[in-house]
């Protein structure tokens, strides 16, 4: 496993808080949170519907904002962190532009922050061969499958070369053999890159399979209540998840997502 004991943390959460105000009332989707995520580290969120996960990973993105507590990204506030390009964001759906090219949704947000033509081509090329599309560029979204959609989509995240990349469910709607072979290749490409990734699942297989640390979360209002660091070596085949080992952290996962209910 990767050592990142002595890294310095790259998001940090102290007592977070999140209500939102509704109609209906005030909804505490974060509860006291506190959690320390370290350079390099592949972080999974899981937890049932409406626990909050997501609503962590957005106020990260500063696409929520906290009520309460404090949040640091890189040392400085979720705002300053996203001025600062820090990170890359992939939603549940690909959210390609079926009137452009695969190279050239990769190409958006460079166009945006201003890069040359020549960088924005040199960089739309060395991502999408790093998700294995080279070849594909001039395809549009609607000719790719579902599986190609995401990873270019994950390329798109990753053209600004931004050190953290943060993953919204990004595989949930593929069916299993392809969610298998974007969980190995998405492995593949951690290693290639050293990026920090927080990664929102509702999937106990695919947290363990892919994560050094686990995050359980509760029912709302949101709270951890289990950090598992995982001790699965760091070359992974898929066959790892027979093992008594894998088997022994996805009960642990269990466990602290039915602790979770019996809490509330």
């Amino acid at each position: 496993m990767l050592d990142v004991t002595a890294e310095a943390a790259v998001i940090e959460a102290r007592g977070l808080n999140l209500t939102f105000h509704t109609n209906d009332g005030p909804v505490h989707a974060l509860k006291d949170v506190d959690l320390t995520i370290r350079k390099g580290e592949f972080v999974s969120f899981i937890g049932p519907s409406g626990c909050g996960k997501t609503t962590l990973l957005r106020a990260i993105a500063d696409l929520e904002h906290p009520t309460g507590g404090s949040l640091t990204v890189n040392g400085m506030s979720p705002e300053a962190a996203r001025k600062a390009r820090a990170y890359g964001y992939v939603f549940q759906a690909a959210g390609l532009y079926p009137w452009r090219t695969i190279e050239g949704n990769v190409r958006l947000p460079l166009q945006i922050m201003g890069y040359s033509r020549a960088e924005q081509a040199e960089r739309a090329r060395k991502v999408l061969e790093l998700v294995e599309l080279s070849g594909f560029e001039r395809k549009f979204p609607w000719q790719l499958s579902g599986g190609m959609q995401q990873r270019a989509s994950i390329a798109r995240a990753l053209a600004f070369d931004a050190d953290i990349l943060l993953m919204d469910e990004p595989f949930g709607a593929l069916d299993e053999i392809v969610r298998d072979r974007l969980n190995e290749e998405l492995l593949k490409l951690w290693a290639r890159t050293g990026k920090t990734i927080g990664f929102v699942t509702h999937s106990i297989p695919e947290a363990v399979y892919l994560s050094t640390k686990i995050v359980v979360m509760s029912p709302r209002p949101g709270r951890i209540t289990d950090v598992i660091d995982s001790t699965l070596p760091a070359g992974r085949p898929l066959e790892i998840r027979d093992s008594p080992e894998f088997i022994a952290i996805a009960h642990r996962v269990r466990e602290g997502l039915r602790a979770g209910y019996d809490d509330n």
